[in-house]
């Protein structure tokens, strides 16, 4: 696994700056609304977790790779291995839940599966951070990866990604961001909120 073999060096890895504005935003939506708890969805070494918790939040954090839960264990953070398609935690767990890249790793078929798992475990009202990479159709291992072994990837067109969660959800903001010279590729962040319905 990809993700089991980069595990330091990723820990080891600056964060980008349009990332850290994503995060604070999303931040400073939860303070403004008196959010404590939060999941984070593939936590990956707990960057944003530490953060998070760090600033008063009660963090919870699940990731699939082991190597990546003991760099989140290791920040003194509460994680656990665990499959996003399969959260283990009661009904109404959470006031809110982040998820920064995990979720673009899901089959297509299996992305409202996890949608519905997040709208179950968020209390009413709770707020969901989900950002991805995509702006066009595409599923599959991705050959212009640089992790060994390659990586799959679904990709959702701007319009493709707001009607699947827009099923599960009320949409916030959806912001496409140009994080590099690549125009097909961008990244989408989406805030969005669990209804009383």
């Amino acid at each position: 696994m990809s993700y089991n073999r980069q595990a330091e060096q990723r820990d080891r890895s600056q964060i980008d700056n349009w990332k850290v504005i994503e995060r604070a935003e999303f931040f400073a939506l939860l303070k403004s609304e008196g959010k404590r708890s939060l999941l984070e969805i593939g936590a990956g070494h707990g960057r944003d977790s530490h953060f998070f918790q760090e600033n008063g939040f009660q963090v919870t954090c699940i990731d699939l790779s082991p190597e990546m839960v003991k760099l989140c264990k290791k920040k003194g953070l509460n994680a656990s291995v665990m499959d996003m398609v399969d959260l283990d935690f009661p009904d109404s767990s959470f006031d809110a839940v982040y998820s920064l890249n995990s979720m673009l790793h899901l089959p297509k078929k299996e992305l409202p599966i996890a949608l519905q798992n997040v709208k179950r475990i968020l209390k009413v009202n709770g707020l969901f951070f989900l950002g991805v990479y995509g702006g066009y159709d595409f599923e599959g291992t991705w050959e212009e990866d640089s992790c060994e072994p390659k990586r799959f990837f679904s990709f959702h067109s701007d319009e493709a990604l707001k009607q699947v969660v827009t099923r599960s959800f009320r949409l916030l903001s959806f912001k496409p961001v140009i994080s590099g010279a690549d125009n097909i590729i961008h990244f989408q962040s989406l805030t969005l909120r669990k209804s009383v319905v």
